[in-house]
């Protein structure tokens, strides 16, 4: 990187954090917080304990939201003096020592970008997450199976918490189908990213002709609504089926009808949770994922009412993103158009860049 190209790099994150203030609004932020602390200070706050928590924990995001901009703020603007230093006194030394962490900046301004994108009421909350294999039976069941692995794996990367909801393994290889709650601060933020179809390209290792295969899978992400959003379903609005649970579970599993499957009617969305003994706590598992599931398909009619698209099936022309084995091996996400060579290493987990990369194509 040449002195011209570095200076250009400068305005541009000089810009971008203009723009990340204008958004943020650091001033009203903090207006906010002296008005949380004036509540906590009064004896009486404290009586109403879900009140209090709620607060809480809008302090805690405020905080976290000016933490991260606070820093980004002062890296820059030392960084703005140093090489207005450096540019009068043509100082060489001042000039490699930026250049060398002028990747550490841009990181940085690009996660305080994505941190200010994350402010929807429900970026912050935990994701249920289903993965539904596509058309073609064992194919798209072992590509399902490596999808469930990846995201285990990034939420590993990122201290997130799993907990399984349900599990349905494949007749030959891989899963029929596979529900689970990641758990973590703004893990519903980052993983509604991954909304969609997942398409696969590869040697299939079940074909003895080593014939290359494209298989898909859909990824559906919900956020874990609250009490707070009161959405009302009746009983005549669904069907509750029982049955013997499969697959991993205990010596229990294929003994007692605690599985539950509840489909509803109007729109026939389906949700199934057997990962407890309990018949009871599966259906208040169920019905919490019909609950997040119903959320989110009125959050996608409003999008697609404003875009102007109708849903996707899962299938040829739909994805949105390409995981290509062979004849080369590359990742492409269509919305962000950006393709990505370590392919292993996002199977493994290593998300987070395409994520964050997708956020910010569809933010502008």
């Amino acid at each position: 990187m040449d002195a011209y190209e570095y200076s250009e790099l400068l305005k541009l994150l000089n810009t971008k954090l203009d723009n990340i203030k204008n958004i943020l609004k650091p001033d009203k932020l903090n207006i906010r917080i002296k008005e949380i602390e004036d509540l906590e200070a009064d004896q009486d706050f404290w009586n109403d304990v879900d009140t209090a928590t709620k607060i809480g924990i809008e302090k805690n995001r405020i905080l976290s939201k000016l933490s991260k901009f606070n820093k980004a703020y002062e890296a820059l603007q030392e960084t703005n003096e140093l090489h207005e230093l450096a540019t009068e006194d043509n100082d060489e030394d001042t000039f490699e020592m930026l250049h060398d962490e002028a990747n550490d900046l841009d990181e940085l301004i690009k996660k305080t970008e994505i941190e200010v994108m994350l402010s929807n009421p429900d970026d912050s909350s935990n994701a249920i997450v289903s993965i539904h294999p596509g058309a073609g039976g064992t194919e798209s069941q072992d590509w399902a199976s490596m999808l469930y692995r990846m995201y285990l794996r990034w939420s590993e990367r990122n201290d997130f918490k799993i907990e399984l909801l349900d599990y349905q393994d494949g007749e030959e290889a891989g899963i029929k189908d596979v529900s689970f709650i990641i758990k973590g601060e703004n893990a519903y933020g980052y993983l509604k990213a991954e909304n969609g179809i997942h398409r696969l390209v590869r040697i299939s290792p079940f074909d003895s002709n080593a014939k290359r295969h494209t298989s898909f899978a859909s990824v559906m992400v919900s956020p874990e609504i609250d009490d707070n959003i009161d959405i009302e379903i009746e009983d005549k609005d669904i069907r509750i089926d029982t049955y013997r649970a499969s697959g991993a579970g205990g010596q229990h599993v294929n003994k007692t009808e605690s599985a539950i499957r509840i489909t509803h009617i109007e729109t026939n969305i389906v949700v199934q949770c057997q990962n407890d003994r309990s018949q009871h706590k599966n259906k208040a598992s169920a019905m919490k994922m019909l609950k997040s599931r119903l959320y989110e398909l009125e959050l996608e009619k409003q999008q697609a009412d404003k875009d102007g698209v109708e849903k996707s099936e899962i299938g040829w022309g739909h994805q949105i993103r390409s995981y290509v084995l062979q004849p080369y091996q590359q990742v492409k996400d269509t919305r962000s158009n950006i393709g990505y060579s370590n392919v292993s290493a996002i199977l493994d987990g290593d998300i987070t860049k395409i994520i964050e990369d997708v956020l910010i194509a569809t933010s502008k």
